[in-house]
């Protein structure tokens, strides 16, 4: 069994500290954007998982405070008919990120590895032939100048009940629980074989899989963070001092007459 490292608490992560310790990694973060903008830099990074990991927590956590025109998130819908016959790979590449950007996949190509293989959206020798293919594809991507991030976030049988309940039971959280997603949670050792064999066969030197506990997510979050900006080689944001300007006098401007729609104000 995939546990957490030994440095984890079973202490979760308080709201108020979590926000003190999250604000530096933002500013760090605007630092690895700038860097990449400048320096033309490609950066992509994969996000896959068991439902509940956090994987949209921990993309929004990363995004709050940067430029989506920089750091673009990708979640791909179901397959169209005409994607289902082209090589699987396909339709992934054109959102791969070019010079200056970010790129954050909410699952990837690795469906093909994971939810395809247990429900059987593909068959067992798709499957298998994915995984023989994908590290050298990965290797292409790497070779083109892609700094290329494999992040699996793993949550405890445990969590994955307690949030999936809360899912059930609060009506804002409804629309993130599916009939596929209750499918999959009672086949739990299904999806572990298959994450298994997925490491086994592509956890590789120029592509490989960090794991990341994600029972506390916020700590997660952090983790996450933390790691990623180790890995980008981006440089210290040099501050400049900005004066703002003085304003240009108003002339014979007048306000205009007719009248607007202003919104209520009820709080």
């Amino acid at each position: 069994m995939i546990g957490p490292g030994a440095d984890q608490t079973d202490e979760h992560l308080k709201y108020k500290e979590y926000r003190h310790l999250l604000e530096p990694l933002h500013a760090e973060l605007v630092a690895m954007q700038e860097w990449v903008k400048s320096s033309g830099a490609k950066v992509c990074i994969v996000f896959e998982g068991r439902d509940t990991a956090g994987k949209g927590g921990v993309i929004k956590a990363i995004t709050e405070r940067v430029s989506p025109r920089v750091f673009r998130v990708i979640a791909l819908p179901a397959p169209t008919e005409r994607e289902k016959s082209q090589m699987y790979i396909q339709r992934y590449i054109p959102h791969l990120p070019a010079a200056g950007e970010v790129v954050i996949f909410d699952r990837s190509w690795y469906n093909r590895a994971g939810v395809e293989r247990v429900m059987g959206f593909c068959t067992e020798e798709q499957a298998v032939q994915f995984l023989e293919v994908i590290p050298e594809v990965e290797r292409t991507i790497v070779q083109s100048g892609v700094i290329l991030l494999k992040y699996w976030l793993e949550v405890s049988e445990e969590q994955q009940t307690l949030r999936l309940q809360s899912r059930i039971d609060d009506p804002r959280k409804g629309w993130k629980l599916s009939d596929l997603d209750l499918e999959s949670y009672s086949r739990w050792y299904d999806y572990s074989r298959a994450r298994d064999d997925m490491f086994r066969m592509t956890d590789t030197g120029w592509a490989p899989w960090y794991l990341v506990d994600t029972d506390d997510k916020k700590r997660g979050r952090l983790n996450i963070i933390s790691h990623l900006l180790d890995q980008v080689p981006y440089e210290p944001l040099k501050h400049r001092k900005v004066t703002l300007p003085k304003r240009q006098p108003a002339g014979d401007y007048e306000p205009p007459r007719q009248p607007l729609r202003w919104i209520p104000s009820p709080f």
